[in-house]
């Protein structure tokens, strides 16, 4: 049997935002919980593998949503890994209802070694015989986006609280979503694109780091880059319509 994990969600009102609709750093927070259930059962989880001295990382996520459900709505989220290359390796997300798909996406992630923080090979990481996808439900790319953001706009700043920090030390996945959608004003928010959101993760961010969010416009949407105070990027988003 596929190495799959599904189960039910009720969106209550911790999960929404001001539209009452399952908020979009929640739908990432939801896909990166059921991986962490998921990678327990199979062996792969950080409590495993902290224990060998490895941890693995995330290093980019996008999601396409056809609908986002709405407060006291169930819905079933389910994850499967598909079989892993050299270095790294994908995650599948499905959000649907009754059958009917409201979102998909996936993750590409990595094993590093805690002690260098250089990237681990993949063999031997799951069990062997383990049954996992061989092809995508979701092959859709992952985008490429400039780095150069000297044409953007000036968001705003987000010092990194003690509560956006993970137990590695820095900051946590979605602390970056909810940073970029916290500084929007409400106004904004009612303008995101929301038919593909994409995170990529460039370095790790620290408690008391000061972020800036610098958003350019493009034809189908946004691309924002979180800098570091050195103007080193901390990650990359791309939302499109």
């Amino acid at each position: 049997m596929e190495a799959k994990l599904s189960r039910d969600l009720i969106i209550l009102p911790s999960l929404c935002d001001a539209r009452l609709e399952l908020s979009i750093p929640d739908v990432f927070a939801q896909f990166m919980d059921i991986a962490t259930l998921h990678a327990e059962q199979l062996g792969v989880g950080a409590n495993a593998l902290v224990t060998k001295g490895i941890s693995w990382i995330t290093v980019k996520t996008k999601v396409h949503f056809l609908r986002r459900p709405r407060l006291m709505e169930t819905v079933t989220v389910s994850t499967r890994p598909l079989v892993p290359e050299k270095v790294r390796a994908i995650r599948e997300y499905r959000l649907e209802k009754n059958g009917e798909t409201l979102a998909e996406g996936k993750t590409e992630w990595a094993v590093i070694d805690l002690s260098t923080g250089r990237p681990r090979l993949m063999e031997g990481i799951f069990e062997a015989g383990l049954e996992l996808a061989a092809e995508p439900a979701y092959p859709e790319p992952f985008a490429r986006i400039r780095p150069d953001f000297n044409d953007g706009e000036r968001l705003g700043t987000w010092q990194v609280r003690s509560t956006d920090i993970d137990f590695l030390g820095h900051m946590n996945n979605i602390a970056y979503l909810r940073a970029v959608f916290g500084i929007l004003p409400g106004r904004e928010l009612k303008t995101v694109p929301q038919g593909t959101v994409e995170i990529i993760f460039r370095s790790p961010c620290y408690e008391g780091e000061v972020l800036t969010v610098i958003r350019r416009l493009t034809d189908t949407g946004w691309e924002l880059a979180i800098l570091k105070e050195d103007g080193t990027p901390a990650a990359f988003l791309k939302l499109d319509r």
